[in-house]
Protein backbone atom coordinates (compact mmCIF):
# COMPACT_ATOMS: atom_id res chain seq x y z
CA UNK A 1 0.00 0.00 0.00
CA UNK A 2 2.83 2.52 0.92
CA UNK A 3 4.34 1.47 -2.17
CA UNK A 4 0.96 2.15 -4.42
CA UNK A 5 0.55 5.28 -2.59
CA UNK A 6 3.88 6.64 -3.00
CA UNK A 7 3.75 5.70 -6.72
CA UNK A 8 0.28 7.70 -7.22
CA UNK A 9 1.55 10.56 -5.58
CA UNK A 10 4.79 11.20 -7.63
CA UNK A 11 2.43 10.64 -10.77
CA UNK A 12 0.10 13.03 -9.62
CA UNK A 13 3.07 15.29 -8.46
CA UNK A 14 4.37 15.31 -11.98
CA UNK A 15 1.40 15.85 -14.20
CA UNK A 16 0.91 18.97 -11.74
CA UNK A 17 4.18 20.08 -12.20
CA UNK A 18 4.24 19.44 -16.26
CA UNK A 19 1.01 21.68 -15.82
CA UNK A 20 2.82 24.29 -13.48
CA UNK A 21 5.58 24.26 -16.28
CA UNK A 22 3.45 24.31 -19.67
CA UNK A 23 1.31 27.24 -18.22
CA UNK A 24 3.52 29.53 -16.41
CA UNK A 25 4.59 32.53 -17.98
CA UNK A 26 6.83 31.88 -20.82
CA UNK A 27 9.39 35.43 -21.70
CA UNK A 28 10.66 35.53 -25.09
CA UNK A 29 13.13 38.11 -26.90
CA UNK A 30 12.45 40.20 -29.39
CA UNK A 31 15.60 41.95 -31.54
CA UNK A 32 14.42 45.02 -32.71
CA UNK A 33 16.02 48.89 -34.15
CA UNK A 34 17.52 51.29 -33.94
CA UNK A 35 17.17 53.62 -31.23
CA UNK A 36 14.04 55.63 -31.29
CA UNK A 37 12.68 54.03 -34.11
CA UNK A 38 8.82 53.38 -34.68
CA UNK A 39 9.77 49.56 -34.31
CA UNK A 40 11.07 50.33 -31.05
CA UNK A 41 7.85 51.66 -30.08
CA UNK A 42 5.89 49.31 -31.18
CA UNK A 43 7.61 46.42 -29.86
CA UNK A 44 7.32 48.46 -26.24
CA UNK A 45 4.06 48.90 -26.74
CA UNK A 46 3.39 45.26 -27.24
CA UNK A 47 5.60 44.27 -24.24
CA UNK A 48 3.52 46.97 -21.91
CA UNK A 49 0.14 45.11 -23.31
CA UNK A 50 1.66 41.70 -22.71
CA UNK A 51 2.59 42.21 -19.26
CA UNK A 52 -1.23 43.93 -18.45
CA UNK A 53 -3.17 41.55 -19.91
CA UNK A 54 -1.37 38.65 -17.94
CA UNK A 55 -1.00 36.71 -21.21
CA UNK A 56 1.11 33.39 -21.21
CA UNK A 57 3.80 35.06 -23.31
CA UNK A 58 6.38 38.36 -22.31
CA UNK A 59 8.57 39.83 -24.15
CA UNK A 60 12.08 41.29 -23.65
CA UNK A 61 13.06 44.09 -26.51
CA UNK A 62 16.72 43.32 -27.13
CA UNK A 63 17.99 46.82 -28.89
CA UNK A 64 19.95 46.43 -32.30
CA UNK A 65 21.62 48.65 -34.71
CA UNK A 66 18.70 47.65 -37.23
CA UNK A 67 16.91 45.42 -39.43
CA UNK A 68 20.54 43.51 -40.03
CA UNK A 69 21.74 43.43 -37.32
CA UNK A 70 18.56 42.01 -35.59
CA UNK A 71 18.60 39.40 -38.38
CA UNK A 72 21.83 38.29 -37.04
CA UNK A 73 21.06 38.02 -33.50
CA UNK A 74 17.94 35.57 -34.55
CA UNK A 75 20.64 33.25 -37.06
CA UNK A 76 22.95 33.75 -34.10
CA UNK A 77 20.19 32.22 -32.16
CA UNK A 78 20.51 35.31 -29.28
CA UNK A 79 16.90 36.11 -29.54
CA UNK A 80 13.76 33.95 -30.11
CA UNK A 81 12.05 36.75 -32.18
CA UNK A 82 13.03 39.67 -34.30
CA UNK A 83 12.20 42.72 -36.39
CA UNK A 84 13.76 42.21 -40.23
CA UNK A 85 13.21 43.87 -43.64
CA UNK A 86 11.92 41.98 -45.93
CA UNK A 87 14.17 42.95 -48.87
CA UNK A 88 17.56 41.87 -46.46
CA UNK A 89 19.38 38.69 -46.19
CA UNK A 90 16.34 36.57 -44.04
CA UNK A 91 17.92 34.07 -41.87
CA UNK A 92 18.21 30.54 -42.17
CA UNK A 93 16.15 29.60 -39.14
CA UNK A 94 13.50 32.65 -39.31
CA UNK A 95 10.14 31.98 -40.70
CA UNK A 96 7.49 34.49 -40.33
CA UNK A 97 5.00 35.36 -37.46
CA UNK A 98 3.81 38.54 -38.84
CA UNK A 99 3.91 41.35 -41.19
CA UNK A 100 4.61 44.31 -38.65
CA UNK A 101 3.93 47.07 -41.41
CA UNK A 102 4.46 47.63 -45.06
CA UNK A 103 6.72 50.52 -46.40
CA UNK A 104 6.62 52.55 -49.82
CA UNK A 105 9.67 53.68 -51.50
CA UNK A 106 9.02 57.27 -52.22
CA UNK A 107 11.52 58.99 -54.68
CA UNK A 108 11.03 62.55 -55.57
CA UNK A 109 13.52 66.22 -56.78
CA UNK A 110 12.42 69.54 -54.90
CA UNK A 111 11.51 72.16 -56.85
CA UNK A 112 14.12 74.40 -58.44
CA UNK A 113 15.49 77.24 -56.12
CA UNK A 114 15.51 80.72 -57.45
CA UNK A 115 17.98 83.71 -56.88
CA UNK A 116 20.68 81.02 -55.48
CA UNK A 117 23.17 82.35 -58.18
CA UNK A 118 23.33 78.72 -59.80
CA UNK A 119 22.27 77.47 -62.80
CA UNK A 120 19.79 75.29 -62.36
CA UNK A 121 19.81 72.13 -64.39
CA UNK A 122 17.16 70.66 -66.47
CA UNK A 123 13.67 69.50 -64.97
CA UNK A 124 13.60 66.34 -63.35
CA UNK A 125 10.74 64.02 -64.00
CA UNK A 126 11.71 60.98 -65.00
CA UNK A 127 14.28 58.01 -63.00
CA UNK A 128 16.37 57.82 -66.09
CA UNK A 129 17.15 61.44 -65.98
CA UNK A 130 19.22 60.90 -62.57
CA UNK A 131 21.99 59.73 -64.52
CA UNK A 132 24.83 61.79 -63.33
CA UNK A 133 22.73 63.43 -60.62
CA UNK A 134 23.34 63.41 -56.36
CA UNK A 135 20.63 61.38 -54.82
CA UNK A 136 20.01 61.93 -51.26
CA UNK A 137 19.34 58.64 -49.61
CA UNK A 138 17.15 59.12 -46.24
CA UNK A 139 18.29 56.92 -43.21
CA UNK A 140 21.46 55.34 -42.06
CA UNK A 141 20.55 51.99 -43.65
CA UNK A 142 22.74 50.17 -46.43
CA UNK A 143 18.91 48.47 -46.98
CA UNK A 144 18.00 51.35 -48.64
CA UNK A 145 20.70 52.63 -50.86
CA UNK A 146 20.64 48.64 -51.85
CA UNK A 147 16.96 49.32 -53.02
CA UNK A 148 17.74 52.68 -54.99
CA UNK A 149 20.51 51.25 -56.97
CA UNK A 150 18.27 48.22 -57.62
CA UNK A 151 16.03 51.23 -59.00
CA UNK A 152 18.03 52.62 -61.38
CA UNK A 153 19.22 49.62 -62.83
CA UNK A 154 15.93 49.24 -64.06
CA UNK A 155 15.87 51.56 -65.91
CA UNK A 156 19.09 51.48 -67.42
CA UNK A 157 21.13 54.31 -64.87
CA UNK A 158 24.48 52.99 -63.93
CA UNK A 159 24.53 53.30 -59.89
CA UNK A 160 28.65 53.98 -60.62
CA UNK A 161 27.31 57.24 -62.62
CA UNK A 162 25.67 58.71 -59.72
CA UNK A 163 26.57 60.38 -56.48
CA UNK A 164 24.72 58.34 -53.62
CA UNK A 165 24.91 60.27 -50.14
CA UNK A 166 23.22 58.98 -47.09
CA UNK A 167 21.78 61.34 -44.44
CA UNK A 168 20.63 60.30 -40.40
CA UNK A 169 16.80 60.40 -40.42
CA UNK A 170 17.41 63.29 -38.01
CA UNK A 171 19.39 65.44 -40.09
CA UNK A 172 17.52 64.96 -42.97
CA UNK A 173 15.37 67.97 -42.97
CA UNK A 174 18.01 69.97 -42.61
CA UNK A 175 19.93 68.46 -45.35
CA UNK A 176 17.46 69.27 -47.53
CA UNK A 177 16.74 72.54 -47.09
CA UNK A 178 20.19 73.65 -47.52
CA UNK A 179 19.86 71.47 -51.09
CA UNK A 180 22.81 68.82 -50.46
CA UNK A 181 20.88 66.40 -53.41
CA UNK A 182 19.16 66.99 -56.61
CA UNK A 183 16.61 64.23 -55.81
CA UNK A 184 15.77 62.32 -52.29
CA UNK A 185 15.06 58.41 -51.74
CA UNK A 186 12.76 57.54 -48.65
CA UNK A 187 11.43 54.40 -47.40
CA UNK A 188 8.90 53.44 -44.60
CA UNK A 189 5.15 53.35 -44.03
CA UNK A 190 2.89 55.50 -45.80
CA UNK A 191 2.08 57.84 -42.83
CA UNK A 192 5.85 57.85 -41.56
CA UNK A 193 6.63 61.03 -40.11
CA UNK A 194 9.95 61.34 -41.15
CA UNK A 195 9.06 60.69 -44.96
CA UNK A 196 6.47 63.40 -44.45
CA UNK A 197 8.85 65.80 -42.81
CA UNK A 198 11.69 65.39 -45.33
CA UNK A 199 9.14 66.24 -48.26
CA UNK A 200 7.70 68.87 -46.78
CA UNK A 201 10.77 70.51 -46.12
CA UNK A 202 11.72 69.94 -50.07
CA UNK A 203 8.71 72.63 -50.12
CA UNK A 204 10.12 76.32 -51.12
CA UNK A 205 9.86 79.24 -52.91
CA UNK A 206 5.76 78.27 -53.65
CA UNK A 207 7.25 75.44 -55.39
CA UNK A 208 6.12 71.47 -55.11
CA UNK A 209 8.34 68.71 -55.30
CA UNK A 210 7.81 66.78 -58.21
CA UNK A 211 7.33 62.55 -57.36
CA UNK A 212 8.91 60.42 -59.45
CA UNK A 213 6.91 57.34 -60.62
CA UNK A 214 8.47 53.45 -60.50
CA UNK A 215 6.22 52.64 -63.71
CA UNK A 216 8.56 49.22 -63.65
CA UNK A 217 7.24 48.36 -60.53
CA UNK A 218 5.74 45.08 -61.36
CA UNK A 219 9.07 44.37 -63.43
CA UNK A 220 11.34 44.84 -60.22
CA UNK A 221 8.79 42.88 -58.30
CA UNK A 222 9.40 39.67 -60.88
CA UNK A 223 12.65 40.35 -60.60
CA UNK A 224 13.31 40.69 -57.19
CA UNK A 225 10.13 38.42 -55.15
CA UNK A 226 10.79 40.39 -51.92
CA UNK A 227 9.02 43.65 -53.63
CA UNK A 228 5.88 44.70 -54.15
CA UNK A 229 3.74 46.77 -56.70
CA UNK A 230 2.21 49.49 -54.85
CA UNK A 231 1.27 52.69 -55.33
CA UNK A 232 0.90 56.07 -53.27
CA UNK A 233 -2.39 57.61 -52.84
CA UNK A 234 -3.19 61.11 -53.77
CA UNK A 235 -2.28 63.18 -50.53
CA UNK A 236 -1.23 60.99 -48.54
CA UNK A 237 2.05 63.40 -47.25
CA UNK A 238 -0.68 66.06 -46.73
CA UNK A 239 0.14 69.99 -47.27
CA UNK A 240 -1.70 72.50 -50.06
CA UNK A 241 -1.78 71.25 -52.22
CA UNK A 242 -2.16 68.11 -51.77
CA UNK A 243 1.64 65.87 -52.37
CA UNK A 244 1.30 63.89 -54.11
CA UNK A 245 -1.55 65.38 -56.15
CA UNK A 246 -2.48 62.20 -58.18
CA UNK A 247 -1.79 58.25 -57.12
CA UNK A 248 2.10 57.21 -57.80
CA UNK A 249 3.21 54.01 -59.13
CA UNK A 250 6.00 52.87 -56.74
CA UNK A 251 7.28 49.49 -55.17
CA UNK A 252 6.65 48.32 -51.17
CA UNK A 253 8.60 45.99 -49.32
CA UNK A 254 7.71 44.40 -45.67
CA UNK A 255 8.82 44.78 -42.15
CA UNK A 256 8.48 41.42 -40.56
CA UNK A 257 8.22 39.86 -37.05
CA UNK A 258 10.20 36.51 -37.31
CA UNK A 259 10.72 33.68 -35.03
CA UNK A 260 13.34 31.47 -34.74
CA UNK A 261 12.47 27.64 -37.15
CA UNK A 262 13.06 25.74 -33.71
CA UNK A 263 11.08 27.71 -31.42
CA UNK A 264 7.74 25.24 -30.30
CA UNK A 265 4.29 25.32 -32.15
CA UNK A 266 2.29 26.04 -29.13
CA UNK A 267 4.68 29.10 -27.75
CA UNK A 268 4.41 30.73 -31.43
CA UNK A 269 0.79 30.45 -32.04
CA UNK A 270 0.39 31.60 -28.18
CA UNK A 271 2.51 35.06 -29.22
CA UNK A 272 0.46 35.19 -32.38
CA UNK A 273 -2.74 35.22 -30.44
CA UNK A 274 -1.68 37.81 -27.93
CA UNK A 275 0.02 39.98 -30.67
CA UNK A 276 -3.76 40.33 -32.10
CA UNK A 277 -5.81 40.40 -29.24
CA UNK A 278 -3.42 43.45 -27.84
CA UNK A 279 -2.93 44.84 -31.47
CA UNK A 280 -7.35 46.20 -31.17
CA UNK A 281 -6.42 47.41 -27.47
CA UNK A 282 -4.03 49.67 -28.94
CA UNK A 283 -4.61 51.36 -31.97
CA UNK A 284 -6.45 54.58 -29.85
CA UNK A 285 -2.97 55.35 -28.11
CA UNK A 286 -0.65 53.85 -30.79
CA UNK A 287 -1.82 53.96 -34.34
CA UNK A 288 1.09 51.94 -35.86
CA UNK A 289 -0.59 48.77 -34.43
CA UNK A 290 -3.00 48.48 -37.20
CA UNK A 291 -0.49 48.21 -39.57
CA UNK A 292 0.15 44.70 -38.18
CA UNK A 293 -0.98 42.04 -40.29
CA UNK A 294 -1.30 38.19 -40.48
CA UNK A 295 1.47 36.44 -42.56
CA UNK A 296 1.61 34.77 -45.94
CA UNK A 297 0.86 31.70 -45.71
CA UNK A 298 0.95 30.41 -49.08
CA UNK A 299 3.63 27.73 -49.59
CA UNK A 300 5.97 29.88 -51.81
CA UNK A 301 5.63 32.85 -49.84
CA UNK A 302 9.05 34.94 -49.77
CA UNK A 303 9.54 33.73 -45.99
CA UNK A 304 8.11 30.75 -44.97
CA UNK A 305 5.19 30.96 -42.38
CA UNK A 306 5.69 29.15 -38.70
CA UNK A 307 3.75 26.27 -38.22
CA UNK A 308 2.31 27.72 -34.55
CA UNK A 309 1.75 31.10 -36.94
CA UNK A 310 -0.11 29.16 -39.16
CA UNK A 311 -2.25 27.11 -36.78
CA UNK A 312 -3.68 30.25 -35.64
CA UNK A 313 -4.47 31.81 -38.82
CA UNK A 314 -6.31 28.73 -39.91
CA UNK A 315 -7.45 28.52 -36.73
CA UNK A 316 -6.16 25.01 -35.79
CA UNK A 317 -4.52 26.17 -32.75
CA UNK A 318 -4.72 23.34 -30.43
CA UNK A 319 -5.63 23.35 -26.67
CA UNK A 320 -3.74 21.74 -23.86
CA UNK A 321 -5.26 18.37 -24.24
CA UNK A 322 -5.06 18.76 -28.02
CA UNK A 323 -0.81 19.55 -26.99
CA UNK A 324 -0.48 17.22 -23.80
CA UNK A 325 -3.17 14.14 -24.08
CA UNK A 326 -0.07 11.79 -24.90
CA UNK A 327 1.55 12.56 -21.87
CA UNK A 328 -1.70 12.67 -19.83
CA UNK A 329 -2.57 9.15 -21.34
CA UNK A 330 1.15 7.44 -20.87
CA UNK A 331 0.62 9.47 -17.01
CA UNK A 332 -2.24 7.24 -16.85
CA UNK A 333 -0.77 3.99 -17.88
CA UNK A 334 2.53 4.56 -15.59
CA UNK A 335 0.24 4.95 -12.91
CA UNK A 336 -1.65 1.67 -13.51
CA UNK A 337 1.43 -0.12 -14.01
CA UNK A 338 2.98 1.58 -11.00
CA UNK A 339 -0.24 0.40 -9.00
CA UNK A 340 0.22 -3.32 -10.74
CA UNK A 341 3.90 -3.03 -9.60
CA UNK A 342 2.92 -1.20 -6.22
CA UNK A 343 0.91 -4.68 -5.60
CA UNK A 344 3.00 -7.29 -6.91
CA UNK A 345 5.82 -6.25 -4.75
CA UNK A 346 3.51 -5.29 -1.46
CA UNK A 347 2.46 -9.09 -2.34
CA UNK A 348 6.15 -9.91 -2.73
CA UNK A 349 7.30 -8.29 0.69
CA UNK A 350 4.88 -10.44 2.53
CA UNK A 351 5.38 -13.74 0.76
CA UNK A 352 7.05 -15.10 4.31
CA UNK A 353 4.58 -13.56 6.48
CA UNK A 354 1.74 -15.39 4.61
CA UNK A 355 3.97 -18.51 4.47
CA UNK A 356 4.49 -18.37 7.74
CA UNK A 357 0.60 -17.86 8.56
CA UNK A 358 -0.09 -21.02 6.45
CA UNK A 359 2.43 -23.12 8.89
CA UNK A 360 0.79 -21.50 11.80
CA UNK A 361 -2.35 -23.15 10.78
CA UNK A 362 -1.22 -26.18 10.03
CA UNK A 363 -0.11 -26.55 13.44
CA UNK A 364 -3.34 -25.51 14.72
CA UNK A 365 -5.17 -28.36 12.87
CA UNK A 366 -2.26 -30.86 14.27
CA UNK A 367 -3.28 -29.87 17.69
CA UNK A 368 -6.83 -30.38 17.04
CA UNK A 369 -6.28 -34.16 16.80
CA UNK A 370 -3.25 -33.37 20.14
CA UNK A 371 -5.86 -32.26 22.25
CA UNK A 372 -8.14 -35.38 21.69
CA UNK A 373 -5.42 -37.66 22.60
CA UNK A 374 -4.43 -35.38 25.93
CA UNK A 375 -4.39 -37.03 28.95
CA UNK A 376 -3.51 -34.10 31.31
CA UNK A 377 -5.46 -30.29 31.38
CA UNK A 378 -1.89 -28.76 31.82
CA UNK A 379 -1.29 -30.32 28.37
CA UNK A 380 -4.28 -28.54 27.02
CA UNK A 381 -3.59 -25.30 28.73
CA UNK A 382 -0.63 -24.92 27.07
CA UNK A 383 -1.97 -25.79 23.89
CA UNK A 384 -4.97 -23.03 24.54
CA UNK A 385 -2.14 -20.65 25.29
CA UNK A 386 -0.41 -21.52 21.73
CA UNK A 387 -3.73 -21.20 19.95
CA UNK A 388 -4.03 -17.56 21.85
CA UNK A 389 -0.50 -16.74 20.19
CA UNK A 390 -1.57 -18.24 16.67
CA UNK A 391 -4.99 -16.11 16.75
CA UNK A 392 -3.19 -12.83 17.25
CA UNK A 393 -0.36 -13.67 14.70
CA UNK A 394 -3.04 -14.51 12.39
CA UNK A 395 -5.20 -11.27 12.66
CA UNK A 396 -2.12 -9.32 12.65
CA UNK A 397 -1.29 -10.74 9.16
CA UNK A 398 -4.95 -10.01 7.89
CA UNK A 399 -4.80 -6.33 8.97
CA UNK A 400 -1.36 -6.35 6.91
CA UNK A 401 -2.85 -7.54 4.12
CA UNK A 402 -0.98 -10.80 3.96
CA UNK A 403 -4.21 -13.18 4.05
CA UNK A 404 -7.31 -12.81 2.77
CA UNK A 405 -10.84 -12.70 3.95
CA UNK A 406 -11.33 -16.09 2.48
CA UNK A 407 -8.27 -17.54 4.58
CA UNK A 408 -9.49 -15.80 7.97
CA UNK A 409 -12.70 -17.76 7.14
CA UNK A 410 -10.98 -20.96 7.35
CA UNK A 411 -8.83 -20.66 10.04
CA UNK A 412 -12.03 -19.49 12.24
CA UNK A 413 -13.26 -22.88 11.46
CA UNK A 414 -10.39 -24.77 12.65
CA UNK A 415 -9.76 -22.40 15.63
CA UNK A 416 -13.66 -23.50 16.50
CA UNK A 417 -13.34 -27.23 16.21
CA UNK A 418 -9.82 -26.65 18.26
CA UNK A 419 -12.05 -25.50 21.06
CA UNK A 420 -14.53 -27.70 20.93
CA UNK A 421 -12.12 -30.84 20.82
CA UNK A 422 -10.19 -28.74 23.76
CA UNK A 423 -13.47 -28.83 25.57
CA UNK A 424 -14.82 -32.31 24.85
CA UNK A 425 -11.19 -33.59 26.52
CA UNK A 426 -11.27 -31.57 29.25
CA UNK A 427 -15.17 -32.82 30.13
CA UNK A 428 -13.41 -36.14 29.62
CA UNK A 429 -10.92 -35.98 31.75
CA UNK A 430 -12.79 -34.65 34.53
CA UNK A 431 -15.35 -37.28 34.81
CA UNK A 432 -12.57 -40.48 34.11
CA UNK A 433 -11.17 -42.20 37.20
CA UNK A 434 -8.27 -40.87 39.37
CA UNK A 435 -6.21 -44.44 37.55
CA UNK A 436 -4.93 -43.07 34.45
CA UNK A 437 -4.47 -46.40 33.39
CA UNK A 438 -8.13 -47.49 34.22
CA UNK A 439 -9.03 -44.05 32.07
CA UNK A 440 -7.45 -44.81 29.31
CA UNK A 441 -9.33 -48.22 28.94
CA UNK A 442 -12.42 -46.79 29.39
CA UNK A 443 -11.51 -44.76 27.15
CA UNK A 444 -10.12 -47.23 24.37
CA UNK A 445 -13.57 -48.95 25.48
CA UNK A 446 -15.61 -46.17 24.32
CA UNK A 447 -13.87 -45.18 21.16
CA UNK A 448 -12.83 -41.83 22.52
CA UNK A 449 -9.09 -42.74 21.47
Amino acid sequence: MFVTVAGLLAVVAALAAGYYFAMRPETLRIAVGPANSDDIKVVQALTQAFTQTRGHIRLRPMQTDGAAASAQALADGKVDLAIIRGDLDVPKNAQAVATLRKNVAVLWVPPATKGKGRKAGPKITKIPQLAGRRIGVVGRTQANVNLLKIILRQYGVDPDKVEIVQFPAAEAVDAIRNQKADAYLAAGPVNSKITADAITASTHDGGTPTFLAIDSAEAIAQNHPMYEASEIPAGAFGGSPDKPDDEVKTISFSHHIVARKDLSESTVAAFTRQLFASRQALLAEFPLAAKIETPDTDKDAVIPVHPGAAAFVDGEEKSFFDRYSDFIWWGLMALSAMGSAGAWFAGYLKKDERSNNSTLRERLLDMIVAARCSDSAEELDRMQTEADTILRDTLRCFEHGAIEEGALTAFNIALGQFHNAVADRRAMLSSAPQNPQRAGAQLRATGTL
